[in-house]
């Protein structure tokens, strides 16, 4: 995968709105967008910082109302096609993984531990269960690719529903900006500090656990946002890292989106 297809440059916007993790909460979905697609004006960004689905029992509703206001956005006077950004979370990188199950080798062991990390409200929405997938698995790997050929037959199915999948990346940043502004960095879930942007791997996704304690600029960046904290430890914004996760998905915790300025300064907070 080459650097265009990783990582997306957001420009020198005017202002970058982050959506954190959403899991499948297609009703708060739903009421976000209805608040920021008001605001929204051309020279925003608008960046989705992973975990679209998972979870959450609305995972295709979801998926269609994320196309259904990208189509509205796209109508608003002068914006374009790359202002709007799609990141690549922990459940959509395991649901990528699940429709290569066969080539795992401990397929069985795989899947259940997906599982626990809610995969099983995404592979029920395009028609299957880990009971199926368990069975044709310990049939063999012939088996085993009949059954995700029938889950990628069941998303392609879904309009729009393949292209998004195939447009998400790993993360995305701001340009340089004007002298003594900090660049912004947003990703899913963290980052690996000891680590080049174009090393992290799996870092964005299961490297969570160091992020409160980024306490210098990364790389060059001034602040790095994401959308996901697997401690769940709630919204929280320091000099150089901000977390947008209000619990979305668990115990009806809140869909959060971040307003940053083009200088890096989180303008606002909405949660719904």
């Amino acid at each position: 995968m080459n650097e265009q297809e990783r990582f997306v440059v957001l420009g020198r916007p005017r202002r970058v709105w982050a959506v954190g993790a959403i899991h499948g909460d297609v009703d708060r979905l739903a009421a976000l967008h209805d608040d920021i697609g008001t605001r929204f004006q051309a020279g925003d960004r608008l960046i989705y910082l992973g975990n679209l689905i998972g979870r959450g029992p609305r995972v295709r509703d979801t998926m269609d109302e994320l196309l259904s206001f990208r189509r509205a956005i796209l109508s608003v006077r002068g914006v374009i096609v790359s202002d709007l950004v799609y990141l690549r979370g922990g459940q959509e990188e395991m649901w990528q993984k699940l429709l290569q199950l066969q080539f795992a080798p401990n397929p069985v062991e795989v899947l259940q531990w997906m599982m626990t990390q809610g995969v099983d409200a995404t592979l029920a929405a395009y028609g299957g269960s880990a009971y199926q997938g368990v069975a044709a698995a310990r049939d063999g790997a012939v088996s085993l690719a009949r059954w995700t050929s029938q889950l990628r037959t069941s998303q392609r199915a879904s309009p729009g529903h393949d292209t998004l999948f195939a447009a998400l990346r790993r993360a995305a940043y701001t340009e340089r900006p004007a002298e003594g502004l900090p660049e912004m960095l947003f990703v899913n879930a963290g980052i690996d500090t000891s680590r080049p942007l174009a090393a992290q791997g799996d870092s964005f996704w299961w490297g969570g656990a160091t992020f409160a304690r980024i306490d210098a600029p990364y790389a060059g960046f001034g602040r790095v946002v994401r959308g996901y904290d697997p401690a769940h430890g709630g919204l929280a914004a320091t000099a150089h890292a901000v977390t947008l996760d209000g619990g979305c998905g668990f115990n009806n915790g809140a869909l959060a989106c971040g307003c940053f300025g083009a200088d890096g300064e989180l303008l606002e907070v909405v949660e719904v």
